[in-house]
């Protein structure tokens, strides 16, 4: 595989790219840490180029500018100070920004000390770095990634912490479990600026086949603004939507006469009260109409398109949700394993130190002897291996044990770190031999960091109730569509008319007697009409678009209704 590629892609082990471990692996190293102080971001990326990525200053600021932003990443993994930008706006240069790593990137390197991962050479060969780190909560999953390559590429959504934490015991606790059982738990991505996910098919198949597209929608309220008016409010727009470009599409829009019902348009946005574009519509706009034209039209709906790529030992594989959990759930059980063999194998190193501490101590007086006897250290060390069969490692400590160390309260100490080290030892052993406490301890760890930084879904997901219509917003009504002589047209509610009876006397229709009424025609509010003209064209309209009026007013001229000429006149309607 092209280096290219690796570079472009994530691991599915720690979900980082080489370039965001590098940064995250070089800020650990360098104390950079959470509980640290913040440091110049010109010198972490300066450490991070000179020591393992030397590719350029500016693709390493982006990256660490990325980890710590808010809108771009869901659980940031870097804490930042100054200004890392907007969804707008870029960030200030990396001699004016700091940054340290957040407290829950620093559960990603947690047990990194423990021989929990390999390491390789760097660029240089002058030091090491992890080929990938511990990862102790999914970050594939929980932040997702995105990368381009030659002839590949990768785009993956983040999901919520909490539901990935229940996906991973479900899938624990249910070895035979089918991938569909998953969507019981996962139902949906969450991206980190909310929004809306509309619930459609190809959400299962992004979650099930690793390939699908999420249509996301703005949060929009309307609000009442008196006198008759309304705006619609924008508080929440699709992941790596600007409000800038919306703003100036919908501008653009309303000026070429593609987006009508638009009076004004403001962002309200702040940092204190967050997202806030405000539309404001004209007297006679319908909002949810204006709404569905907007989200047609604009970004305020757009389309997440996922393709779940990621290095599988080093290959590229398209994987689904339950296949990155199970690979997340592999890798813990590596690092469990590995960790708890280094701290088995230092207890048992300590516990034979200990052992022959105590010996010494029991046998101080011929140990004194020896010692006092022996030309040189070397001489002694070997002695008392010989007379006292003690390994290399216990006779050297043997000998660089202070005088201190001979009361009868320091023996007492060592009796009890010997107990402790022997059920100590005894426990970890139990965890190498038993895959269900591994997986116990593996589901206790995830729980303690979830409890921790998990938080509640900011994406809802709704319905899929696909466009809202004019019609589906007017209440279906029979009226009465008439044409008079001199050319006006309007409709009235049939209930503006009533039934006459023999010799009864009817109600007027028109408002002149020298314009009467040609053509009358009795129909429903969502019908379609047809107007035959004396020059043998058609012309169709919706039943809703014809002038309402009262039954004695004029009503509008035909042709400001239908693209009909002056010279036209119609000869008769009928409804579809």
């Amino acid at each position: 595989m092209s280096v290219i590629v690796s570079r472009a892609l994530p691991d599915v082990k720690d979900g980082l790219k080489p370039v965001q471990r590098r940064i995250l692996y070089s800020m650990y190293e360098t104390g950079i840490r959470p509980t640290g102080p913040f440091r110049k971001c010109s010198k972490v990326v300066g450490d991070v180029m000179g020591n393992y990525h030397p590719h350029g200053n500016e693709a390493i600021y982006g990256t660490l500018v990325r980890l710590g932003q808010h809108f771009s990443t869901r659980y940031p993994l870097i804490e930042p100070q100054g200004n890392f930008g907007t969804p707008d706006d870029p960030p200030a240069a990396m001699r004016y920004t700091e940054s340290r790593m957040s407290s829950l990137s620093s559960q990603l390197l947690d047990g990194i000390d423990e021989d929990t991962v390999n390491f390789e050479p760097n660029y240089s060969g002058e030091t090491s770095e992890p080929k990938v780190l511990p990862a102790r909560f999914p970050n594939l999953l929980v932040n997702g990634a995105e990368g381009i390559a030659v002839a590949m590429a990768t785009n993956m959504p983040p999901y919520n912490l909490r539901e990935v934490t229940e996906a991973v015991k479900f899938a624990i606790a249910n070895k035979d479990a089918k991938p569909r059982d998953f969507l019981k738990i996962i139902k949906g991505p969450d991206f980190p600026t909310g929004g809306l996910v509309v619930d459609t098919p190809t959400i299962k198949d992004a979650i099930l086949k690793g390939r699908g597209s999420i249509k996301i929608r703005a949060v929009a309220d309307v609000e009442e603004l008196g006198r008759g008016r309304s705006a619609i409010v924008v508080k929440e727009l699709p992941y790596q939507a600007s409000t800038d470009r919306i703003m100036e599409k919908i501008a653009t829009l309303v000026q070429d006469k593609k987006l009508l019902g638009i009076s004004d348009l403001r962002n309200e946005s702040s940092d204190r009260n967050g997202t806030r574009l405000v539309v404001e519509l004209k007297r006679d706009a319908v909002p949810q109409v204006v709404l569905n034209q907007l989200f047609k039209q604009t970004q305020l709906q757009d389309t997440f398109s996922v393709n779940s790529v990621a290095l599988v030992d080093g290959v590229p594989k398209v994987l689904s949700v339950p296949e990155l959990i199970n690979y997340y759930i592999d890798h813990q059980i590596d690092v469990i394993q590995r960790r708890t063999k280094y701290r088995l194998e230092k207890a048992e190193n300590r516990l034979h130190i200990v052992e022959g501490l105590l010996l010494a101590l029991n046998k101080i007086d011929q140990i004194i002897k020896v010692i006092k006897a022996s030309k040189d250290v070397d001489t002694a060390r070997k002695s008392l291996m010989t007379k006292f069969k003690l390994s290399e490692v216990q006779a050297s400590h043997i000998l660089d044990m202070p005088l201190r160390r001979l009361t009868a309260l320091e023996m007492e100490k060592l009796e009890e770190e010997k107990i402790e080290l022997k059920e100590t030892i005894k426990e970890l052993a139990a965890i190498l031999k038993s895959r269900a406490k591994q997986n116990t301890i593996l589901i206790e760890e995830l729980e303690a960091i979830t409890d921790k930084f998990g938080d509640e879904r900011r994406s809802r997901i709704v319905p899929d109730v696909g466009e809202v219509s004019i019609e589906d917003l007017i209440e279906d009504e029979e009226i009465i569509v008439s044409v008079s002589s001199n050319g006006y047209v309007k409709s009235v509610p049939s209930t503006s008319y009533k039934k006459q009876g023999r010799g009864g006397k009817g109600v007027k229709a028109a408002s002149s007697d020298e314009d009467v009424i040609e053509h009358l025609l009795s129909t429903s509010v969502h019908s379609y009409l047809l107007f035959f003209t004396d020059q043998g064209k058609v012309y169709r309209a919706k039943a809703h678009e014809i002038p309402k009026t009262n039954r004695t007013a004029r009503g509008s001229l035909i042709q400001n209704v239908l693209s009909m000429s002056q010279d036209e006149k119609v000869q008769a309607i009928i409804d579809t």
